[in-house]
């Protein structure tokens, strides 16, 4: 790729037009005239001739290839139009010539509208992806993203790097903070007392199922206490709060961002709706508009189907839960002495595969269902049925990735009971949380998720459309041959104003045919992978702060990827025209506020932060007046209740056992329990106030739109208005 700036396109967008085609259309050989998919071609070709599109045909083997090219007045109403609508009005298409992405965007539309109405599967649909490697460096320099991206895969693409580029841009900070909580953790690593309290006990700890589960050590449980320490300290209560604000400061800072690139590229106010009903009229003058409908019987059959897929997503959760409860104990029956002496933290991890498995799965699922919801709605445009689309998939999407980790977060091991009163189920006792406390789980949970899906993502997008582009690229080379000296001399000269003959069409054709295929949601699905990923940074990262660290890394890889996949390995995507990332900027914005949420709840219920406070100031030694003793000498200890047992093993007698609970030894609950729980809601409360506050003074002090880009505009209307007056 070459670095272009301004106007000063790469030569292979100022390609003549008589060089390209507009569109290629690529249907099955049917040898029989007579035969009804023959036909439905046939008037499909003669409804585009009658709208005066050029139609070059050219049999290859089994396929027949249509090269179209729109009559040079088509464009022209389209300008026409643009000039005299209310929206967009100010657009750069209104003067000087259509980009090639607009006149792909409007062939592309007229397509559909003719496909529609001759109906049947007839023919499919192919981009002219002519001459796309000069592109390619435009995705990694930011300096050139903007105008060969833009005027070759239209403003929504280039609106997708420009906020993929700014996002991987702010995650630099988040992630250096967090490395530094995560190393502040391992500062202690060795010094902790509540590390040494764990490792140096001599404490016996309650079986974990009710079969074949022995007594066992607290010291057993070292290591793990010495890993819930690198994330479960004081220094995450603080990195919690930093990026909840960082979410609000990442979308403030966004939309001035974006606000820049949308009036320079003259697409401020640009309304997707409106250009839609103008290429209606491009493509049939007298066609009727599309009303507006509402139906409270579809609405409540959408909600009933909706909230039923919920409860399927939310079940398969409850299935998850189900199968740990069953694997632990199992595994603690196991002959491999590994598998048995570490049965909980391998059925969460196996649990933990499952989820992704189940993941991929529902995946496929909640698409076809978000599809059929959005055919039943019958919204009156492809832009308003995108946004229902995105929201309900992206709804679907996140509670099929979330419901388990929630589960694992705010009910694990809070609803199992205590010794002689197990809540069980068929026979089985709930899980419990892992002897370390309840974040470990969480952190195992969110790694194996973050681990699995950013890597195996990424490998299976691109080697799946690399591998079908080696195999298929030998017809192409194959014709470069038979071309020879008709391919070098006489298809181009100095101007390059030559019809190349029918041999390097279809060699460029041929090329393109074989590359991955793309559709309305191959944009859609970078973009959901992205928020998601912002979903797992944000909602749970005081259970694992190298979320954001792991998150960049994976970016840097991602947008290079994307890039080599969408120019070399795909068909060109249709080109979009647009001044933001849609409705995907409230759905940032409800994951902020949900982080802020889920964040309060996950220090103040799920982590030990609020019981070592409430120890260290009410029960703790230094609090009791004790000198020269460390403040939470003996919290683990306090941490524990006491249960009675008679076991004899080979060497002693067992006849008390603890557990990790605030409980009197008929197994009431303690006053200290009830104070923990109210200095629990109190935090929660608290942390959820102030940090709210403070996303909404940074978005008050953050303006959306530069001071630059309003007065640019003002000048821009003031000159275009005088213009018009003159």
């Amino acid at each position: 790729g070459r670095e272009v700036h301004g106007a000063a396109l790469s030569p292979c967008l100022s390609l003549p037009s008589q060089r390209t085609f507009d569109y290629v259309l690529v249907a099955d050989k049917v040898d029989d005239e007579m035969d009804q998919k023959s036909q439905r071609q046939k008037a499909f070709v003669e409804q585009l001739e009658k709208k005066n599109i050029t139609v070059t045909k050219i049999v290859h083997d089994d396929k027949v290839f249509f090269g179209l090219r729109a009559p040079r007045e088509m464009f022209e109403d389209y300008q026409y139009l643009l000039k005299v609508s209310d929206s967009c009005n100010w657009c750069g298409d209104v003067r000087g010539a259509v980009t090639q992405a607009t006149r792909i965007r409007i062939v592309h539309f007229i397509l559909h509208q003719t496909f529609i109405n001759t109906g049947g599967d007839l023919i499919i649909i192919l981009s002219d992806h002519h001459c796309c490697n000069c592109i390619f460096g435009c995705f990694t320099v930011s300096a050139c993203v903007f105008s060969p991206c833009r005027y070759y895969f239209g403003e929504k693409v280039a609106l997708y790097y420009l906020w993929l580029g700014w996002y991987t841009k702010l995650l630099v900070p988040a992630a250096v903070l967090g490395v530094v909580v995560f190393l502040y953790g391992l500062a202690f690593f060795n010094t902790s007392p509540l590390i040494k309290e764990v490792c140096q006990s001599n404490i016996t700890m309650c079986p974990r199922c009710d079969k074949r589960c022995p007594p066992w050590q607290l010291s057993d449980t070292c290591l793990y206490a010495k890993v819930s320490h690198l994330f479960d300290n004081e220094g995450t209560v603080a990195f919690a709060m930093f990026m909840a604000i960082w979410a609000t400061l990442f979308l403030e800072l966004w939309k001035r961002h974006r606000a820049r690139y949308v009036s320079k590229w003259k697409v401020y106010d640009w309304c997707e709706e409106e250009e839609e009903l103008i290429m209606e009229i491009v493509s049939d003058p007298f066609c009727k508009p599309k009303q507006f409908r509402h139906s409270y019987l579809r609405s409540t059959v959408v909600l009933i189907l909706v909230t039923l897929m919920l409860m399927l997503i939310i079940g398969l959760a409850h299935a998850l839960v189900v199968f740990r409860v069953v694997a632990a104990p199992l595994m603690s029956e196991c002959q491999w002495e590994f598998l048995r002496d570490h049965a909980n933290p391998v059925a969460v991890m196996f649990g933990a595969v499952l989820h992704y498995l189940t993941i991929q799965i529902m995946t496929r699922v909640n698409r076809w269902v978000s599809l059929k919801l959005c055919h039943i709605e019958k919204l009156n445009s492809f832009a308003a049925t995108e946004r229902s689309f995105t929201v309900k998939m992206f709804t679907f999407q996140f509670f099929t990735l979330f419901s388990s980790l929630f589960y694992v977060a705010f009910f694990l091991g809070r609803i199992n009971g205590s010794p002689g009163n197990y809540v069980r189920i068929a026979g089985f006792r709930l899980e419990e949380c892992h002897p370390s406390g309840c974040l470990t789980d969480l952190f195992i949970q969110m790694a194996v998720i973050m681990l699995l899906k950013q890597t195996l993502n990424n490998i299976f997008e691109f080697i799946v459309p690399w591998l079908k582009n080696c195999l298929s690229r030998n017809t192409a080379k194959k014709l470069e041959r038979k071309c020879g000296y008709c391919y070098r001399k006489a298809c181009r000269d100095e101007q390059g104003r030559v019809e190349p003959c029918d041999i390097c069409k279809l060699r460029d054709w041929l090329r393109n045919y074989h590359l991955a295929n793309t559709d309305a949601f191959s944009l859609f699905n970078e973009f959901l992978e992205m928020v998601i990923q912002f979903s797992f940074t944000t909602i749970f990262v005081a259970a694992f702060p190298l979320a954001p660290f792991l998150a960049l890394i994976n970016n840097i890889f991602e947008i290079r990827l994307d890039a080599i996949k969408m120019v070399r390995l795909e068909r060109r995507l249709i080109p979009r025209k647009t001044n933001d990332i849609g409705v995907w900027t409230k759905v940032l914005e409800a994951i902020g506020v949900l982080a802020v949420i889920a964040n309060g709840l996950v220090i103040g219920v799920t982590s030990d932060f609020i019981p070592r406070l409430v120890y260290r100031y009410r029960y703790s030694p230094c609090a009791t007046g004790a000198a020269h003793t460390h403040c939470m000498q003996g919290y683990i200890n306090d941490t524990l209740s006491t249960a009675f047992m008679n076991l004899t093993e080979p060497d002693r007698v067992i006849t008390q056992c603890s557990y990790r609970d605030y409980r009197n030894e008929d197994y009431t609950l303690t006053s200290q329990f009830w104070l923990v729980l109210a200095v629990r809601f109190a935090f929660v409360i608290l942390f959820e106030h102030v940090v709210v506050v403070c996303k909404f003074i940074a978005a008050w002090f953050v303006p959306n739109n530069p001071i630059q880009v309003k007065n640019n505009r003002l000048h821009d209307k003031l000159a275009r208005l005088k213009e018009e007056f003159r």
